[in-house]
């Protein structure tokens, strides 16, 4: 590969990635699209701006999240929704129960699924839903 900035990875390759290993990509997408949210909105500044990202990235929020974007996933995007959600991490954070990590994990093993399959302007979608943001 030779943009791993903007990668599009096969869809061999993908299917050898474990759900946790999206999950982690994910995990990334996510925290940045957040970080960029607050910061175009003017949300919070400094050390407000990591207690605000805080906020949005914890497991309880990305839960919410999840359930927010579910009606609308495709049955291919349910798919790897679902193999998210079916992860089994070795620990589950003691400020969230197994259900919220279970949907958290889900959200950013598609998050990190639609990001290295190159759909942009679908995580974009999903994220402003979650967001709450009208186009």
């Amino acid at each position: 590969m030779e943009d791993y900035l903007s990668p599009v990875v096969s869809g061999e390759t993908l299917q050898g990635l474990s759900s946790l290993g999206l999950a982690h990509v994910g995990d990334a997408v996510y925290e940045l699209l957040v970080r960029t949210w607050l910061c175009v909105h003017g949300k919070a500044t400094g050390h407000g701006l990591h207690q605000a990202a805080i906020t949005f990235v914890s497991a309880e929020a990305q839960a919410v999240g999840a359930e927010r974007i579910r009606p609308l996933l495709t049955e291919q995007e349910s798919a790897v929704f679902r193999r998210g959600r079916n992860a089994h991490p070795r620990t589950v954070p003691a400020h969230a129960s197994r259900a919220q990590y279970g949907g958290a994990t889900a959200l950013e093993t598609l998050f990190g699924w639609l990001y290295l399959t190159g759909q942009r302007t679908r995580v974009n979608e999903l994220f402003r839903v979650i967001m709450e943001e009208e186009t």
